[in-house]
């Protein structure tokens, strides 16, 4: 999969999870009455994290908010805290990756930046998966929680023959679509960060050559030249660079066979 592919899937998979969290934390349908052995079938209730409904056979249907925060559960707070705390990360993450996306151009942009963008954007939705996931899962071991606990009351006295009309509630529509969305949330932020390598720039050695002037006062002579920095007149063992490297006490103390002609 080509690095433009996978930023595109990524973005595509992260809208829509942020689509579905939202969709999540606005529906009432976060815990649904259990009718399994309920008497009481003209009257079905159910919960969200804003209000509660009321529905009856009918088809008349009363909401009622929640007129009060201190009142309310602490855990249904934590849950209302993790889901809008998801969905800002998820929309400045949306925000971010609009400009980070490779087939969109804006001004001299280089790819570096662009690739850090996605990556920043792809740690932010990778967070807003793990925020909506889990203010789901909290959410439904409440509801297991107060469930069981609903079940173990509604058999009193008479060594349980006697039962009671209890409501108890069960997982509702919603739950289903936060996991959903959570995980398509976390999959697309991560999709956006394997695609930040390959928008990053590789890095290229190039092999440099250092050029050292040449000394002042440069003497020509047939063989070479000889330089001489001009601080000492006298100086010994002076290279004659003709070549070979040699220096003119070498060429004394070995002549030539051309030296007796």
């Amino acid at each position: 999969m080509s690095t433009t592919t996978c930023q595109v899937v990524g973005f595509l998979l992260s809208v829509l999870g942020l689509a579905g969290c939202i969709a999540a934390t606005g529906m009432d349908t976060w815990s649904t009455q259990d009718l399994y052995d309920n008497p009481v079938t003209s009257v079905f209730q159910y919960e969200g994290l804003w209000q509660s409904c009321v529905r009856q056979s009918s088809g008349f249907t009363e909401c009622r908010p929640y007129f009060t925060i201190l009142g309310l559960p602490a855990m249904l707070q934590a849950v209302r805290a993790l889901m809008v705390v998801g969905i800002v990360l998820g929309a400045i993450g949306l925000l971010v990756s609009i400009f980070a996306l490779k087939c969109i151009r804006i001004g001299n942009m280089e790819d570096s930046a662009k690739a850090n963008m996605t990556l920043t954007s792809g740690i932010m939705f990778i967070i807003s998966g793990i925020c909506a996931i889990a203010g789901v899962s909290v959410f439904a071991n409440m509801l297991v929680t107060n469930f069981w606990m609903s079940t173990a009351n509604m058999y009193t006295g008479m060594g349980g023959m006697v039962q009671t009309v209890q409501t108890r509630y069960t997982f509702g529509s919603a739950l289903f679509v936060g996991w959903v969305a959570g995980g398509l949330t976390l999959i697309g932020g991560v999709m956006m960060c394997v695609a930040c390598r390959g928008l990053a720039p590789e890095e290229t050695n190039y092999k440099t050559v250092s050029y050292h002037a040449s000394g002042h006062n440069v003497a020509y002579k047939p063989g070479g030249f000889k330089a001489s920095t001009g601080f000492g007149s006298n100086t010994k063992n002076k290279k004659i660079y003709d070549g070979g490297a040699r220096t003119e006490d070498e060429v004394q103390s070995h002549p030539s066979k051309y030296d007796y002609v």
